[in-house]
């Protein structure tokens, strides 16, 4: 009973400038430590191979180090690596794998497949189809040659392939690189390896994007997740289980703060995501200064938490009640500036008004701090 892994769009050396040194760095090196997971995977489970749908790198420029660094995390398993050249790493004349080649950098069981033949495995008992891409855009389907391609009898036909399958995804998503979304059936495979679409998703029962195993955007799209693919036999139907391997979440909301319990509720949604995640947040709404106060330390906290927690608070207004200007003292003319500052949320620059009102009620809290000590 074959049995392997399917994985694509692993995107080796990709850089996330937009979260600065501190973070951009570390979701780099996540991709290398979610390949070095599926290598833990694959000899755990005892597969007999993993076959990787291409965009194994994020480009044709990446440095010498970060491929062999690549290379070096697929140590874990000692059976077949299987790699497809995908958009991003396409087969040119001169790319990034016969750079890889000339560093001597690849192991003798990972196999790139760089031309569209058969690549036999008979002990493992799988015909790999593989479509590589040669250019990043190609507007003929390169599958076409699985249908009359001959493979050696006893095999699963496996098909390789990196692209969009036809009239399947949303119309912006289908693009160059096409794939005829009845190919399995056309080619007789027993199942159809895809990759560029970074979601997890099947499109009929011989055929599955994987998605990236690390996830890289901001999409509800199942991405983290690889693929456990297990055959019984000739024209058997493939058993299909995802599995998840990725290390960071990537999380965005949307939350409108009305009344007090909408904070508490996004307080306590905040502490309640255990993995340290990507989080994009959104707020709108009104808050009071006491609240404001309570939002901000729950911010720090989820902050020092998670990988990444990006803040959008343009659409918050801070409208402070007459006990919070009470409790700071502000009255004269203190209790106009705060006034005037709720009034200008509503003008051309409302972050800016807020953040001033949030450091003014910050700043008397602080004389009043130092005027109650001893």
């Amino acid at each position: 009973m074959p049995r392997f892994l399917h994985t694509a769009d692993w995107q080796i050396g990709r850089q996330y400038d937009r979260f600065g040194p501190e973070d951009g760095p570390a979701l780099a090196q996540a991709r290398l430590n979610t390949v070095e997971r599926i290598a833990a995977k694959a000899s755990e489970l005892g597969v007999d191979a993993v076959l990787v749908a291409g965009d194994v790198f994020d480009a044709q420029t990446i440095s010498d180090r970060t491929v062999r660094r690549l290379f070096m995390a697929l140590q874990g398993f000692a059976g077949p690596w299987i790699m497809l050249p995908g958009n991003h790493d396409a087969a040119l004349a001169e790319s990034i794998w016969s750079r890889a080649q000339r560093l001597d950098a690849i192991p003798a069981n990972v196999h790139v497949l760089l031309t569209p033949e058969p690549f036999i495995l008979a002990e493992q008992g799988l015909a790999i189809l593989p479509a590589p891409l040669t250019q990043r855009q190609t507007f003929h389907d390169l599958t076409d040659w699985f249908d009359p391609a001959s493979t050696p009898p006893g095999l699963l036909r496996i098909g390789l392939a990196h692209g969009s399958v036809q009239g399947i995804l949303a119309d912006n998503i289908d693009s160059p690189n096409p794939i005829d979304p009845q190919r399995a059936a056309r080619a007789q495979l027993d199942y159809l390896a895809l990759g560029d679409w970074h979601g997890c998703r099947q499109i009929d029962r011989r055929t599955w994007y994987s998605g990236t195993p690390e996830p890289d955007r901001f999409r509800n799209n199942e991405a983290g997740q690889i693929l456990d693919v297990q055959i019984d036999a000739l024209g058997a139907e493939p058993q299909v289980m995802p599995l998840a391997i990725g290390e960071f979440s990537w999380l965005q909301w949307q939350r409108r703060l009305n009344v007090p319990s909408d904070l508490d509720a996004l307080i306590a949604e905040l502490e309640q995501v255990e993995r340290s995640s990507v989080i994009s947040l959104t707020l709108e709404g009104e808050l009071d200064l006491a609240g404001e106060r309570e939002l901000q330390a729950a911010l720090g906290r989820a902050e020092a938490r998670h990988r990444v927690l990006e803040c959008d608070l343009d659409g918050l207004r801070l409208l402070p009640t007459e006990a919070d200007i009470a409790a700071l003292q502000a009255d004269g003319y203190l209790g106009e500036v705060i006034t005037q500052l709720r009034d200008l949320q509503q003008g051309e620059q409302p972050d800016t008004a807020r953040e001033a009102l949030g450091l003014l009620a910050g700043l008397l809290r602080e004389r009043q701090a130092e005027g109650s000590t001893p």
